[in-house]
């Protein structure tokens, strides 16, 4: 159970209990992400980029508005001042089925 989602999407990873985001991307062709809170330097943003891993810009508008997820597309600017961060890949033990 990864007990209670709060009302900005976050919460934590059942097996890792590693804070993560859980959001709705995109408008056309939605995609569900859950992503780690922690930011990526630009060095450990380079080393995660692989074709089926993406970096998402967690975008706040204020200071009382939910944090968004942004894909960084080509568009992206260089110089954007929030926080980088990547899909959450579990480091925890594999879960298995309760029946097998």
């Amino acid at each position: 159970m990864a007990g209670r989602t709060a009302a900005d999407g976050t919460t934590q990873c059942p097996a890792c209990r590693a804070p993560i985001l859980r959001q709705l991307v995109g408008r056309v062709a939605a995609l569900t992400v859950t992503a780690d809170l922690r930011p990526l330097t630009p060095a450990e943003q380079a080393a995660a980029r692989t074709p089926n891993r993406l970096i998402w810009c967690l975008y706040r508008a204020g200071p009382h508005t939910p944090p968004r997820l942004r894909w960084l597309d080509r568009w992206h600017p260089a110089d954007c001042p929030h926080p980088h961060v990547t899909e959450h890949q579990c480091p925890g033990p594999a879960r298995q089925h309760p029946l097998f």
